[in-house]
C-alpha cells in the first residue's frame, strides 16, 4: 500500500511546480486601492511608470466630469473587450467606473486579456471625489 501511494505522489510532485509557475505567469496582477492611493499612484515621481487611466463610464458621465488625463472607454458599448485588447499590456492602468460596480465586473476580461498590472479603483470616481480629489469638468 504504501508503495502505491508513492507511485501516485510522484506524479503530483512533478506537475505542481509547473501548474504554479503557469499560473503565476498567466495571472496578471490586479490590485484594488482607495481612492487616496489612486491619488498617490498617480502624482508619483515616476511619470513614465504612472498607470494610464481607463475611465469605463459613458461618454455623458465622463463629460459630467473625470480623472485628468483619463482614457474613456464605455463599459455599455459593444467594442469595449475590442478595444481593451488594442491597449498595450505591459503598462500598468488604473481603471474606475461611477461607483466600482462596472469596473468590478470588467476585471475579468482585463484578468483574461493578460494586463501585466490593473488598479482598480474601489468605489469609483464617487470615492474620489469624497475624497476631495480633483476632477476636470
Amino acid at each position: 500500500m504504501k508503495t502505491f501511494s508513492s507511485l501516485l505522489l510522484i506524479p503530483l510532485l512533478l506537475i505542481l511546480p509547473v501548474e504554479a509557475g503557469n499560473d503565476e505567469k498567466k495571472s496578471p496582477t490586479i490590485v484594488h486601492v482607495d481612492a487616496r492611493q489612486a491619488g498617490e499612484l498617480l502624482s508619483g515621481p515616476d511619470k513614465k511608470n504612472s498607470p494610464i487611466i481607463i475611465d469605463i463610464r459613458t461618454s455623458d458621465e465622463f463629460r459630467e466630469g473625470h480623472l485628468k488625463g483619463a482614457r474613456q472607454i464605455d463599459f455599455l458599448e459593444e467594442g469595449f473587450a475590442e478595444k481593451v485588447r488594442k491597449l498595450d499590456r505591459s503598462r500598468p492602468y488604473l481603471i474606475h467606473c461611477r461607483s466600482g460596480g462596472r469596473s468590478s465586473r470588467s476585471l475579468a476580461l482585463w484578468k483574461k486579456m493578460k494586463f501585466k498590472k490593473v488598479y482598480h479603483l474601489d468605489g469609483g470616481i464617487l470615492a474620489w471625489e469624497k475624497a476631495g480629489l480633483p476632477v476636470v469638468k
